[in-house]
């Protein structure tokens, strides 16, 4: 034949399938009519197109090696026109980006799901940190098959309905010519492989599902809803593949005495108001113990007594937070003769029968507050 397809594409004729992909898909992208829309061009763009048209099919290429007629079963490329058998794919994935590495078999082995549980701690286990042994129902490798799904002795067999190559084509015609698509082989499930004798440990999934124990160390100052994550540690995939991750989450138990606020810890403590007015000194619980603190003469309700590092560890910092002490006065409700004596002598001593009351700046009455809302102030 007059046109050399091997030279019109710029390879040899020992050329791999590949190689002639490889040289038409740079070629159309050159010379493809919305590139350059000049008539030579389109000329030499239809005979790169009729070349691959012959050199990507096997047995049109094997005819033409022999010097027969390629196009002697159909039509070739027409003039001005696409002809049967026109590689529209193979445009596509030139302007695309596709590419035949991302075809073919996919593989068994996939990457497992990753999983949660919830470890419940107390304040003082995640306020410095513990070690725990946690019991995970979760998906290891087949050791039978060790995760190849075939039974022993055996391997999975290539497909014989897509020779191993995942997907199967079919050609359809449409206004551009013949069109080839591709789906994954219904046979192997787009495999290339077919197991025909299933591991009857695993069911041919080539992972089991088993109860083991493992060991973490967690660290100090987590808190209520934090999350930690454990590479590896989660589901094996199918297949034998690589493990999911496992992330605990982090429940701490409520304390009967402390209030966590981040890094501080909160508490209230109730004194008489004798005690309050004369000062005092207490025994207070902190997680480090029990520890004496000073109540100074004169403290007021509200007032707030800082123990400091006395708190929770700073997640991954250095230092602790404080453990502030909320100060509440409690006045008696009721009074012997004798008390209730001595609190009216008191009461006379200070000039205090009839306090006249005192608002602090910015506080009002009942009254004044109520008379502020019916005038809408």
């Amino acid at each position: 034949m007059a046109q050399d397809y091997y030279a019109t594409l710029g390879v040899r004729r020992d050329a791999s399938q590949e190689e002639i992909k490889k040289a038409y898909r740079r070629l159309a992208r050159q010379l493809h009519p919305d590139v350059n829309p000049d008539p030579e061009t389109q000329e030499r763009f239809k005979e790169i197109t009729q070349a691959y048209e012959v050199l990507s099919d096997t047995n049109k290429r094997q005819m033409y090696d022999l010097g027969g007629d390629p196009f002697s079963n159909g039509a070739g490329a027409g003039a001005g026109g696409f002809g049967a058998g026109f590689p529209f794919s193979d445009i596509m994935d030139a302007f695309f980006g596709a590419s035949g590495a991302s075809r073919g078999p996919r593989s068994r082995a996939r990457r497992g799901r990753n999983a949660t549980i919830r470890v419940e701690l107390d304040l003082a286990e995640s306020g410095f940190g513990t070690t725990r042994e946690l019991v995970v129902d979760t998906a290891v490798v087949c050791e039978v098959c060790q995760g190849s799904g075939a039974a022993a002795g055996t391997h999975p067999d290539t497909c014989d309905m897509c020779h191993g190559r995942g997907e199967v084509s079919q050609v359809t015609r449409s206004f551009l010519g013949q069109v080839m698509t591709s789906r994954p082989c219904p046979q192997c499930g787009g495999f290339g492989s077919v197991i025909r004798h299933p591991c009857m440990e695993c069911s041919g999934e080539g992972r089991v599902r088993t109860r083991r124990t493992i060991k973490v160390r967690i660290p100090a100052g987590v808190e209520d809803g934090t999350h930690i994550q454990l590479a590896g540690e989660g589901e094996v995939g199918p297949g034998g593949g690589p493990a999911g991750d496992l992330f605990l989450e982090i429940v701490e138990r409520p304390h009967p005495i402390f209030e966590r606020r981040g890094d501080e810890l909160h508490c209230t403590v109730m004194i008489p108001m004798t005690a309050a007015a004369l000062g005092t000194s207490l025994t207070v619980e902190t997680l480090d113990g029990a520890e004496e603190i000073d109540v100074r003469p004169g403290t007021q309700a509200g007032q707030v007594i800082p123990l400091y590092n006395r708190g929770v560890q700073r997640l991954n910092e250095t230092g602790r937070g404080d453990l502030l002490i909320h100060v509440n006065v409690e006045t008696p409700t009721k009074l012997d003769p004798q008390q209730e004596e001595l609190l009216r002598e008191l009461s006379k001593l200070r000039g205090e029968e009839r306090p006249p009351g005192k608002f602090s700046p910015g506080q009002q009455g009942f009254f004044s507050r109520l008379r502020d809302a019916f005038n809408g102030r």
